[in-house]
């Protein structure tokens, strides 16, 4: 790997500063687990499942742009929840965040997380 760097925006609020909201490496953008809070508040948006899975991409989309790329270029998506019965409302977000060619993606059910986030989602995109 010749070229990495860590990367955040202050146009989405960040839950720690353990960690950055992406690393660039060479021409691949990683982006850590987004979940759904207020870009500016830095709290949960709502105790809805699809309104924090749709903050969630809304979120990457800004980290993406901020870090010059798009929602066009994600290759992969984790996307971590909370309830294993959810898979319809992701399905209905995806779309809206990838009209064509969606990226591939996986989706396991994990133990909560704090804060009452219900979804995380972290993607892999080209730069």
């Amino acid at each position: 790997m010749q070229d990495r760097k860590n990367f955040s925006t202050s146009k989405v609020a960040r839950m720690t500063q353990v960690f950055p909201q992406a690393v660039i490496a060479d021409k691949f953008i990683f982006l850590s687990g987004m979940p759904g809070i207020d870009p500016v508040s830095g709290k949960i948006v709502s105790d809805n499942f699809e309104h924090q899975t749709r903050q969630a991409f809304q979120n990457i989309k800004t980290v993406l742009e901020e870090a010059g790329s798009s929602m066009d270029k994600v290759v992969k998506t984790t996307i971590f929840m909370v309830s294993g019965n959810d898979f319809g409302i992701i399905n209905k977000v995806y779309p809206e965040f990838f009209p064509e060619n969606p990226p591939a993606r996986s989706t396991p059910q994990v133990m909560p997380f704090p804060a009452g986030i219900l979804i995380s989602i972290e993607c892999i995109a080209l730069q």
